[in-house]
């Protein structure tokens, strides 16, 4: 007897040095005795080409390591993936503030989801930079007739409505170059999402974002965060620098190769020179040099540990432009590949005078270990993403989710217009 295809979700990653795939599913209640519970059900990855910063340089290379990922992740799942959830990334990204303004239109005066619907949206009416398109609007508060600090109007009563959104922009190339090379792979785009919002949907509390806390997504090329405080995003910043300027470092300290400088990092690094013995030392042609050569440990450690601060610096820098350095009781959650290396999480409570911890993906089953992967926080939040502002679920939210979801969405129709403009 054939097997029905489940709903499945994939989300997917396209980074500097890796491209990952992950795919889940939601166990209905009636198996997990409770809400729907949201299963990784596969995951995959391959080395990424055709990337430079998170923007795209070459898209035949992107296509090819896309349809690579896919038939691995299919491959494990048993299953074909129709559709992705496609995170966006990237120096490019921009924010604005806005505002929107409406009249009430119930005679009784009473707020409705669509007076909620039609206030953010007409906060998403902004002048946009030129070469750039709306990826997301973000609503942080509302307003009732000059009363603010409100977070869900529908049901109260008013006559004016007015909400301070956030407006998350990308440049239209950049855009359209991502959604060609993911249709090219054979896949259907879901939805676009910017990278560092899903990691912050795997990797955060709801308690975390309230009381004030800083994801930080260590990449290769491009290190990405975002400031949360009382449930809302405070700011967003992307910096040209990630833990391969930590690899280029090591092959000019100790004059070898990337590659072997890569294997030095990967097997041998560390952030704190102090938790290194003296004595330790290393030969690089048991990691890929082609001579024999002996370098201290603490050396290494040295080199790393300069980068690793300057880019916390930047990081503090970013929190300084909002008056948040050091102000956050929540602190810093690192992720991303760069987040392995040993010793981040201590440098950075010293850096940036926060709490530091390592940001796993949160309240989620798996039939993989791979999900406990920091470089996977990104894939396993657009699967997150997809479940809880996708089609696939349709509830759970709050009574004014649905209007918020359009709005969010609003990026993945014009996908579907520019898709239909590739179709012959």
């Amino acid at each position: 007897m054939k097997r029905s295809s489940p709903e499945l979700l994939a989300g997917l990653d396209i980074g500097s040095s890796q491209l990952r795939l992950a795919v889940g599913q939601l166990v209905p209640p009636a198996e997990t005795g409770g809400r729907p519970t949201l299963q990784i059900v596969g995951v995959a990855e391959t080395e990424a080409s055709g990337v430079h910063r998170g923007t795209i340089a070459s898209i035949e290379d992107v296509v090819s390591a896309v349809s690579h990922c896919l038939e691995r992740a299919e491959r494990m799942v048993g299953f074909p993936v129709p559709g992705v959830t496609v995170g966006i990334a990237g120096l490019h990204i921009m924010t604005q503030e806005s505002k929107g303004v409406v009249a009430v239109s119930a005679g009784d005066s009473e707020i409705t989801e669509s007076d909620v619907e039609r206030v953010v949206e007409a906060s998403r009416a902004i002048a946009t930079p030129l070469n750039h398109e709306v990826l997301h609007v973000l609503p942080k508060r509302f307003s009732i007739d000059g009363q603010g600090n409100i977070k869900d109007p529908v049901g109260m009563t008013g006559i004016r409505l007015e909400v301070d959104s956030l407006i998350i922009l990308g440049a239209s190339t950049q855009i359209k170059n991502l959604t060609k090379a993911v249709y090219r792979a054979g896949l259907q785009i879901d939805d676009l999402v910017l990278g560092i919002l899903a990691t912050s949907e795997a990797v955060l509390t709801a308690r975390q974002k309230e009381i004030g806390v800083v994801v930080v997504n260590l990449g290769a090329a491009t290190t990405s965060l975002a400031v949360w405080e009382e449930g809302d995003l405070v700011h967003l910043a992307m910096l040209p620098i990630g833990s391969e300027h930590i690899t280029n470092d090591l092959a000019i300290g100790l004059r070898t190769s990337l590659e072997v400088a890569e294997n030095v990092k990967i097997e041998y690094g560390e952030c704190l020179p102090a938790a290194v013995s003296k004595r330790d030392e290393v030969d690089l042609f048991a990691l890929g040099s082609p001579e024999h050569e002996a370098v201290k440990r603490q050396y290494i450690s040295e080199i790393i540990e300069a980068r690793a601060e300057e880019i916390l610096r930047k990081i503090d820098g970013e929190l300084s432009r909002v008056k948040r350095s050091g102000l956050l009781p929540a602190g810093v959650v690192l992720t991303g590949g760069g987040a392995k290396l040993p010793g981040i999480a201590e440098l950075s409570k010293s850096v940036l005078r926060l709490p530091a911890m390592l940001g796993y993906p949160l309240q989620l089953a798996s039939v993989t270990e791979k999900v406990n992967d920091l470089g996977y926080s990104t894939a396993v939040g657009l699967v997150k993403w997809a479940s809880l502002y996708g089609g696939a679920t349709g509830g759970g939210r709050s009574a004014w989710g649905g209007g918020v979801r359009r709005t969010m969405n609003s990026a993945g129709a014009q996908i579907k217009k520019w898709v239909r403009a590739l179709i012959p």
